[in-house]
C-alpha cells in the first residue's frame, strides 16, 4: 500500500512539464543551499580532500555549482516516472554505440560500467531504448528503505531493464553467458568491509573500492565498456559516450581493471566536478578499521 501511495505521488508530480519542474528545482536550490545547508560539511570536506591544490574560493565555487545542479538531478529523476521514450531519446545523445554493438552483434555479452555522475538514471532509460532487443541487467545496491527501493526499481525498469541486486549478479550473468546482453555496474559506490577489502588512491584519498566489476569480467572474459555521461549546456540534456576499456580482461593482472575504470571516472570528475555526487559519504571506510 505504501509503495502505491509513494509511486502515485511521484507519478503525479512527474506529469508536470519540465519548465515547471525546473521552477521547483530553483526553489529547492534556495532551500538546500541557503536554508538547510544540506550536508554542507560533507561536501566541502570531500572537495578539499579531493582537490588539495585548489584554493578556498575555488572549492566554494565547485560546491555552489554542485548544489545548483543537485536539485535539477532530483526533479529530472522524478520525471522518469512518466517520461516518454521520445523524450528520453531527445534528451540523451548516444556517442560511439559501436563500442557496445561490435560485441553484442557477434553474440558477445558486455560488462558496462559508469558512475554517479550526471543523470545516470536517465542513462538507464536511454540504454533500454538503445538495446530494445538485447537484455540490460542493471546491477544495484538495494536501499535500506524497502518502499523507496521498490518504487525506485519500478521507475528504472519502465522500458525493460532488469534490476539485479549486487549479490545475485553472478548467477544471472552465468545463466546468460551464451546470450548477448549488457550488465551495467555503477562502480563508485561505497562498499562494506564484507564486500571488499581492496583500497586504492582515488581523488587523492585512500579509498575502499568495489572489485566486483573486475571479478565478473575476468571470470566471464566479457569486454568492459565505460558509459561516460556528460551534461550539455542546456538543462536536462546529456550525452552518453561509450568507450571500450578492456577487451580481453583475462589478460590483465589482478586489480588492474579496477584501477582502469576508477582512473577513467576520476578523469571525468576532475574535468567537471560539479556533476558528481559530493554529498555522498564516499570515504567513510578507513583501512585501519578492517581489523577493528
Amino acid at each position: 500500500m505504501k509503495e502505491k501511495l509513494v509511486y502515485g505521488a511521484l507519478y503525479l508530480l512527474s506529469l508536470l512539464p519540465f519548465w515547471c519542474l525546473y521552477l521547483l528545482s530553483d526553489v529547492l536550490f534556495l532551500l538546500i543551499y541557503y536554508v538547510f545547508r544540506y550536508r554542507r560539511k560533507v561536501v566541502i570536506t570531500n572537495l578539499k580532500n579531493a582537490f588539495p591544490e585548489k584554493s578556498e574560493s575555488e572549492i566554494q565555487q565547485i560546491a555552489f555549482r554542485f548544489y545548483r545542479y543537485f536539485p535539477d538531478l532530483l526533479v529530472e529523476s522524478i520525471k522518469l516516472a512518466s517520461i516518454s521514450p521520445q523524450q528520453v531519446i531527445k534528451r540523451m545523445e548516444l556517442i560511439n554505440t559501436d563500442a557496445v554493438f561490435q560485441y553484442t552483434d557477434r553474440g558477445i555479452p558486455v560488462i558496462g560500467v559508469t558512475a554517479h555522475y550526471g543523470n545516470w538514471e536517465l542513462a538507464i532509460h536511454r540504454l533500454s531504448q538503445m538495446m530494445q532487443d538485447i537484455p540490460q541487467l542493471i546491477i544495484y545496491k538495494p536501499l535500506n528503505n524497502k518502499v523507496f527501493n521498490q518504487v525506485h526499481n519500478k521507475i528504472r525498469s519502465r522500458f525493460g531493464a532488469q534490476l539485479i541486486p549486487m549479490k545475485q549478479i553472478l548467477r544471472h550473468i552465468i545463466r546468460m553467458k551464451n546470450d548477448p546482453h549488457i550488465s551495467m555496474f555503477v562502480a563508485d559506490q561505497t562498499p562494506t568491509y564484507q564486500d571488499s577489502d581492496y583500497f586504492m588512491d582515488f581523488l587523492h584519498q585512500d579509498t575502499l573500492v568495489y572489485t566486483g566489476t573486475e571479478r565478473i569480467a575476468r571470470l566471464t572474459k566479457f569486454p568492459v565498456v565505460f558509459c561516460e555521461i556528460r551534461r550539455k549546456k542546456k538543462r536536462g540534456f546529456y550525452t552518453c559516450t561509450f568507450t571500450t576499456l578492456v577487451e580481453r580482461p583475462e589478460e590483465f593482472p589482478q586489480h588492474e581493471i579496477t584501477h582502469i575504470h576508477n582512473r577513467f571516472t576520476e578523469r571525468i570528475i576532475r574535468e567537471e566536478p560539479e556533476y558528481w555526487l559530493w554529498s555522498h559519504r564516499r570515504w567513510k571506510r578507513k583501512r585501519r578499521n578492517l581489523n577493528g
